[in-house]
């Protein structure tokens, strides 16, 4: 890649860390593998690694870079799952919020409070009822069992944006929020503190077969172009949307086959809406979401069946229009085109039937070994990741030639996690002795946890990563700089896309603070002069594309303007 790598870190997600873990997959007998960087694979690894499995992970692209960076954001029961009486899964979804935000990752997954806006008559009994059961079910997971009815005052005040001749009362409750791509990140990184041997850029080419039997994969580094084999007694298909591409490798139709819905959210600035709560409202075929987070309001979901590029899903002009005409629906001062500053797509992995739209296709999981020594989940939602992963590991074990523990990960808090909540209560001292605002320790709190300590460490050797960054002032130039030392970022679309957000966060998607957060990372991730320029030539591209897709008409014509800029990780030269 040419230049001078530095190895500021051996932390498992520092460069040396991911060279490290490329050496044990190609030298090491693993007992499992996991194909897939996303929330489940991460938690796949996770689950194995603590219980004693000699474990590694493969992700051809970043962690979370596909369908886990690009959910609604949040972790919840399901209200649509309700409505279809799936009490079972509601359940477990509100068995895992619960999991998560008192135990799992309290520092990265927070209660948030919505209003479900009434607007017909028989709203008033029917959703009262169903908000209750929910509420009931959901009593002491870790939220407010706080459901409570309003009448058109108290919604009117809770919510002065809304149309006041469309809402009639509105019923509060609570729901649980995350950042998906830091969450997923957090969740590889833990499996990789605990001796998983976990590396992204990294794509499964073909299987090894021995008779009938999967033995492992020939993997290809696409930092390097260099390929290799990975041996296991077992694998693990966690690759989502692309499962039926890597059952394709083994020969043949899986057991099931997997649908892409694609989901389209649009982000606006906070100011643009006024309301103390986020909205969620029944529309024609699913539910709309208006959710706050930090200074924007995310709006979501569309779901329509997706059969082109998998790696990129584009957003339409189509798409964008269906959100916003929705919201206004709801909102006195409508928005328009001119307000979204940022846009992204999202594809669910759907078990398909024959001839279902994806709106009734389920979201439950499965799991199968379609041959010996592969094992294959597809499925479910970004809540019951870990059900989903537990259930994949359990079906691996089966095909080992030992006993081996059950799983432990509903005790096992991700890394960030132990330490919050005292330092989340002590954030003033801790602030005030490091110079700090205090909202910015709560910023670095709630991104990090208890690791926040080593932020401040890197402000305390270099001051100036203290300061916010040029164009993207909501973090801090030490979030970038430890994006690539300890979180595994290794290009800039990583670090302005997942690690940070600010590609849908700030009107230019990030593009006037590319240039600096190129330079404040070459050191660490051994760039020359030639591959920065050629990493934000890259990242610009993206943006130009993404933006032109965003005024495309249809699927078709997003798809072909959005695949205008190349895939950073294809194609790079070796060194």
């Amino acid at each position: 890649m040419g230049g001078r790598r530095l190895s500021t870190t051996q932390e498992p997600f520092s460069p040396a860390g991911r060279e490290a873990a490329l050496a044990r997959l190609a030298s090491e007998e693993l007992d499992v593998l996991v194909i897939g960087g996303g929330v489940v694979g991460a938690g796949a690894a996770l689950d194995a690694v603590t219980r004693g499995l000699n474990t590694g992970l493969v992700e051809m692209r970043d962690y979370a870079a596909g369908t886990s960076s690009r959910s609604t954001k949040l972790f919840h029961g399901g209200l649509r799952y309700l409505e279809q009486f799936n009490f079972a899964l509601v359940f477990e979804a509100l068995k895992e919020r619960s999991l998560n935000l008192e135990t799992l990752a309290p520092h990265l997954v927070h209660p948030v409070e919505f209003i479900y806006p009434l607007t017909k008559a028989f709203d008033h009994a029917y959703v009262s009822l169903g908000m209750g059961v929910y509420d009931v079910m959901g009593s002491g997971r870790g939220v407010p069992h706080h459901m409570r009815y309003m009448r058109r005052a108290k919604a009117k005040e809770s919510f002065p944006s809304g149309k006041g001749s469309e809402i009639s009362g509105a019923i509060s409750f609570y729901e649980g929020q995350v950042d998906d791509a830091r969450h997923t990140m957090m969740i590889a990184r833990t499996a990789a503190n605990y001796g998983a041997a976990i590396a992204n850029s990294t794509r499964v080419e073909r299987f090894l077969r021995e008779d009938d039997r999967v033995i492992g994969v020939v993997a290809r580094d696409l930092e390097s172009g260099k390929e290799f084999e990975i041996h296991a007694q077992h694998v693990i298909n966690a690759a989502g949307v692309w499962t039926d591409e890597i059952q394709e490798m083994v020969g043949g139709r899986g057991s099931f086959r997997v649908r892409a819905s694609k989901g389209v959210h649009v982000v606006v600035p906070r100011n643009r809406i006024n309301s103390a709560t986020g909205i969620i409202h029944r529309t024609e075929k699913s539910l709309l979401f208006i959710i706050p987070r930090g200074s924007h309001w995310v709006i979501g979901t569309t779901d329509t069946d997706w059969e082109l590029d998998k790696a990129h899903p584009a957003a339409s002009q189509t798409d964008i229009d269906y959100l916003l005409d929705h919201a206004n629906a709801l909102l006195a001062d409508p928005l328009t085109r001119d307000d979204v500053v940022g846009v992204y797509a999202g594809l669910r992995p759907l078990l398909a039937g024959e001839s279902e739209s994806t709106s009734t296709l389920s979201r439950e999981h499965a799991v199968a070994s379609p041959v010996r020594g592969l094992t294959v989940i597809a499925g479910g939602k970004y809540t019951t990741y870990r059900v989903m992963a537990k259930d994949a590991v359990d079906n691996a074990v089966h095909g080992l030639d030992r006993v081996v523990a059950p799983s432990c990960t509903e005790r096992i808090p991700l890394i960030g996690a132990d330490g919050y909540f005292a330092a989340w209560n002590n954030r003033q001292a801790i602030a005030r002795r490091a110079g700090l605002r205090v909202h910015v320790l709560e910023h670095l709190l709630n991104r990090y946890g208890s690791l926040y300590t080593q932020l401040l460490s890197l402000i305390e050797e270099r001051p100036e990563l203290g300061e916010p960054l040029t164009g993207g002032d909501e973090y801090l130039k030490a979030e970038v700089v430890y994006a690539a030392s300890h979180e595994g970022a290794q290009h800039l679309d990583d670090i302005l896309a997942r690690r940070t957000r600010l590609s849908i966060e700030v009107r230019d998607r990030g593009v006037e603070a590319a240039q600096e957060v190129a330079a404040l990372v070459a050191p660490i991730l051994g760039w020359d002069a030639g591959q920065t320029a050629r990493e934000i030539e890259h990242y610009t591209k993206r943006v130009a594309a993404e933006i032109e897709s965003q005024k495309q008409p249809d699927d078709q014509t997003a798809d072909s303007a959005r695949l205008g800029a190349p895939d950073v990780r294809v194609g790079i030269p070796s060194a």
